[in-house]
């Protein structure tokens, strides 16, 4: 017999391979369309194809409201000026920035806009960043840097937790919290970033002292980020030099390198389009790329990027407008990439580089404060929490009730979901005795589809029957929170069930015996369960769907196998899946839901969740709810102890 303890994540590098192994095949597509592109005519019908993509993925609001700019100080320096400002990029919500602009103008000088990499604290104010924006204005340039969104002074959790509140230390999480709630009504944190970034240049452009024909974009990390989005998704723009971010999709995923939320833009992938692509939608305007050797992101895919672009303004006899530096550092944007970057602005702009040593002229955080004390809150603006939950509300109020006969149709689509008859293949895994209740827990690894397996248990007494799989008429199938072995020995639903008969269980993709972590990491907000989310997201297949799926696939086993009355049950995440798959399967003769979530609205109401980030169906509160749901399902369901938000019940557990 296997020993317990052997039988936990033996499949968990399954679906990292999985999704490299489904890059690799997109990468492979997009090298052949792009090597089949000649001519210019051709060249302008992909770039055609690729801006429908990335402006599908960035449905950007289509109101610009009054920016509301007030300049709230100023510091002379030599040979320029650094001016506080805080503008709104929406009704009641604050932009803080610095503008820097040089001595003496006398005619108008080209403008850059810097938006601020994941340097939560400091952000604008950061040392390497003030060091960009004084190369810059010392060679003539007027400079407005900006800080996103949860960084600098615009921490959004600012009122509600003290310092050591993990959404207030890591921006990354505060992205990732924001993205997810978003998710449900149908929107991209990418966008509400990318937007701040327009309103940036439309207050940039709304200085006199700017040229509007010459205005650059550079930034780091997260700024990169927002660099590559920006460039292609505003064309005022004529010259970008994204640093430390470049790479390809493929690259992140087989690093395993997480991403932000807003670095992950749905459906892209899934229309075969990789991070080159952002630039190439702006060819023939010129490029710089910027790396580190010893970064995180993959220069083996910062390199590929540079030629996959390169080719592709040789049709435009450009080439030479695409140009690209790897420093020897670390992640960041030191001194050796801002000279570089300065080169290629001033050779594009006909000004002179400044040559000095700018970290002299660095002043200290907060010098440069807009705010009187250092945070947008206080004075003011809304925070971004609060504007989730009106448009949410927004949303549900105007949402026109699905009809039953409809909700498969809807939960299909949300999902993405194709219902299969197909009867998988199983194997018959070694089985495992627990001595303590005298059960045997049999385990078959069900092949859902392609490279992806889901562990099916099914705990009984009969010992003599762990070598096939015989199926009762009558089956209880568990879907369990976090692992089927976890919940079968400790959860009282789990022991209740198994009175009546066997207890049959699945550990559906990325949960029990191909979780990838750690139980107590699986809910890390920068995690690997997480991570593979955001894939499936830009993949267009919410990893929650591909759960539902597996269920699905199991259960038209067990039904091959001879299951005619079936009783599911779910707990916690489980619940959810549980939820959807009664939905979409035919035959369910009850429905049991332990510690599930009333509603998907009531995610939207609070400042932060701790459901983890696969729980979350995209866009679903644009149709439908949990509650609506439920009464689809005639009377079938049982529900006990509800989580609320935070994952507790009523009385905190």
């Amino acid at each position: 017999m296997e020993k317990k303890e052997w039988t936990k994540n033996i499949y968990g590098h399954m679906m990292v391979d999985y999704y490299v192994d489904l890059l690799r095949e997109v990468s492979n597509g997009r090298q052949k369309k792009l090597k089949s592109i000649k001519t210019k005519k051709q060249a302008e019908k992909y770039q055609e194809y690729v801006m429908s993509v990335i402006k599908k993925a960035f449905p950007l609001p289509k109101v610009k409201t009054p920016l509301n700019p007030k300049i709230t100080g100023v510091i002379e320096k030599q040979g320029y000026r650094i001016e506080k400002v805080i503008f709104e990029s929406r009704p009641q919500f604050f932009i803080t920035a610095n503008l820097y602009l040089p001595d003496k103008l006398k005619d108008k000088a080209p403008g850059v806009l810097v938006p601020c990499g994941h340097i939560t604290v400091e952000s604008k104010a950061y040392s390497q960043y003030q060091e960009v924006c004084i190369r810059l204005v010392k060679s003539g340039f007027v400079v407005l840097i900006y800080d996103p969104i949860s960084q600098g002074e615009r921490d959004q959790y600012y009122s509600l937790y003290d310092e050591k509140e993990p959404l207030r230390e890591n921006s990354c999480y505060a992205h990732n919290m924001m993205g997810k709630q978003l998710e449900l009504i149908g929107e991209f944190f990418g966008d509400w970033c990318v937007w701040d970034g327009i309103r940036a240049l439309d207050y940039l452009l709304s200085r006199d002292e700017v040229d509007k024909e010459n205005i650059g974009i550079t930034g780091n990390s997260g700024g990169g980020t927002l660099t590559t989005w920006l460039w292609a998704l505003d064309d005022r723009l004529k010259i970008a030099a994204p640093s430390c971010f470049i790479t390809t999709f493929l690259a992140n995923i087989e690093n395993e390198l997480p991403s932000d939320n807003e670095q992950c833009p749905p459906g892209v992938i899934a229309a075969g389009l990789e991070q080159a692509d952002f630039f190439i939608a702006g060819a023939p305007k010129p490029v710089l790329l910027l790396g580190q050797r010893y970064d995180f992101f993959d220069i083996r895919g910062l390199v590929e990027t540079y030629t996959d672009i390169k080719n592709f303004y040789r049709i435009y006899r450009a080439e030479d407008n695409v140009k690209m530096f790897i420093g020897n550092n670390i992640h960041g944007y030191f001194s050796e990439d801002q000279k570089e970057m300065l080169r290629f602005f001033c050779r594009y702009t006909g000004t002179k580089p400044f040559t000095g040593d700018a970290s002299h002229f660095v002043e200290k955080a907060e010098n440069l404060w807009a705010t009187k004390n250092g945070q947008v809150i206080p004075e003011g603006s809304k925070p971004s929490y609060e504007i989730i939950a009106e448009i949410a509300k927004v949303v549900v109020e105007n949402r026109k009730k699905v009809p039953e006969n409809k909700i498969i149709t809807i939960v299909k689509k949300i999902l993405n979901v194709n219902i299969t008859k197909s009867v998988p293949h199983y194997r018959i895994l070694r089985p495992f005795y627990n001595e303590s209740d005298k059960h045997i827990t049999c385990r078959y690894a069900v092949e859902t589809e392609k490279d992806i397996v889901s562990i099916l248990y099914k705990k009984t007494p009969e010992i003599s029957r762990a070598s096939v799989l015989e199926v009762e008429k009558d089956i209880h199938l568990y879907i369990p929170h976090i692992s089927a072995i976890e919940d079968m020995e400790n959860d009282a639903l789990a022991s209740h069930i198994i009175t009546k008969g066997p207890l049959y269980s699945v550990d559906v993709r990325g949960i029990g015996a191909s979780m990838p972590e750690a139980p107590d990491d699986f809910s890390n907000p920068y995690g690997y369960d997480y991570m593979l989310k955001a894939y499936g997201l830009m993949l267009g297949k919410p990893y929650l769907g591909q759960r539902v799926y597996d269920v699905l696939v199991v259960l038209n086993l067990l039904k091959d196998k001879g299951a005619r009355e079936i009783y599911l049950y779910g707990r916690g995440q489980g619940s959810i899946i549980a939820l959807f798959t009664a939905i979409l399967y035919k035959n369910i003769k009850k429905l049991v839901l332990k510690n599930y979530p009333p509603s998907f609205y009531e995610w939207t109401q609070v400042p932060s969740v701790r459901w983890s980030d696969a729980n979350f169906p995209p866009s679903i509160l644009k149709y439908t709810d949990i509650p609506e749901i439920l009464e689809a399902l005639k009377g079938k369901v049982e529900l006990i102890e509800p989580w609320g938000p935070d994952m507790k019940g009523k009385n905190g557990r």
